[in-house]
């Protein structure tokens, strides 16, 4: 993923939700694991954009814990290291069995020589003293996972995701996802997945039937339906999908979308935006949200086992679990469909 998976930020809702059951939770295809249908994105407390202090870092994940949310994301990628670590600790007092954990191998954390103090270039407000290194081998996939393990603080991983393949993806096929296999058949995690922004490049691993699990950024949202013959490939597989980025970066966290927010890290396309804006309209006349039409439209595809979200604050994780757990009339589907195909 060019960028990390889930890393937008989550909008407070304007008004509170009616209050719901709490969260669902559904399979992770055949794995025999059982995910919430919200996912804490780690990345924001690995300093995506902006810093958050320890204590903030902690205090998301508690709150999305006692909100309901039982599958958290990470990466090494995601602050150097400093994501893994403060999930790992924000987790430690939880029964293990009580959560579903993944994090990513295809970068090793290696010695910066040349430290600048700031790692901001890359995207994260945390020091530079190491950098990341591109290893998507078998040896690599080892070593990343130990590495992994140990700034977790756990003993296995329920889903590792080889991250950011899409160019180097004849060593993932030949590599990096046979020794997942590996590892999986070892007992050491406990299923095997890719993660990326695009969805040719996931086909072709589902299709070569290497996983079991498939996180897919910013493809499969109310604004951006491209990934779904991917999605219809997994269903077909019992492959799982974990659909991150549910706002396309900004555009649709907002209950009024402004020009200034971004549509995939970029300006919105004029079509876009005013396709958002017909989308705000129609959820205010439903009683609702554009945010709560956005978290819960990846989950109508029968692949989708969860929405994973960046979670910077405990209000983020609040409001987003709360969203969540409440109902979206069926009534503003056929409408949002009929808006969404005339700009698509």
């Amino acid at each position: 993923m060019t960028e990390p998976t889930g890393t937008e930020p989550t909008t407070e809702p304007t008004a509170e939700p009616t209050a719901g059951p709490a969260l669902e939770r559904r399979p992770l295809g055949r794995t025999g694991l059982e995910v919430s249908v919200m996912g804490f994105g780690g990345a924001s407390i690995g300093n995506l954009f902006r810093a958050v202090d320890d204590t903030t870092a902690h205090d998301a994940v508690d709150a999305a814990f006692d909100a309901g949310v039982r599958y958290f994301d990470t990466a090494p990628h995601y602050g150097v290291g400093l994501s893994e670590r403060r999930l790992g600790r924000a987790l430690a007092q939880r029964p293990r069995e009580d959560y579903v954990l993944s994090t990513k191998v295809g970068r090793l954390l290696v010695r910066n020589e040349q430290p600048t103090g700031s790692d901001l270039e890359a995207g994260f407000d945390t020091p530079d003293d190491l950098r990341r290194a591109l290893d998507y081998s078998a040896l690599g996939v080892r070593r990343s996972l130990e590495e992994s393990l140990e700034r977790l603080g756990v003993d296995h991983i329920d889903v590792v995701l080889v991250h950011d393949a899409d160019d180097h993806m004849d060593q993932a096929l030949t590599e990096a996802l046979p020794e997942l296999a590996r590892l999986r058949d070892e007992g050491v995690i406990g299923a095997v997945g890719v993660g990326m922004n695009g969805w040719r490049e996931p086909l072709r691993c589902v299709e070569a039937g290497l996983v079991d699990v498939v996180m897919l950024a910013g493809r499969w949202t109310l604004l951006d339906r491209t990934g779904e013959p991917l999605l219809e490939a997994c269903a077909e597989r019992g492959v799982a999908v974990l659909a991150a980025a549910p706002f396309n970066s900004g555009l649709l966290s907002r209950a009024e979308p402004r020009g200034d927010s971004h549509f995939d890290y970029a300006s919105p396309d004029p079509r876009l935006l005013e396709a958002a804006r017909r989308l705000a309209d129609l959820a205010r006349e439903h009683g609702t949200t554009l945010p709560h039409l956005a978290l819960h439209f990846p989950l109508r595809h029968r692949a989708v086992a969860s929405v994973v979200t960046g979670q910077a604050k405990p209000a983020h994780a609040t409001a987003s679990a709360a969203w969540l757990a409440t109902p979206v009339p069926e009534a503003v589907w056929p409408e949002a469909d009929s808006i969404v195909q005339g700009v698509l």
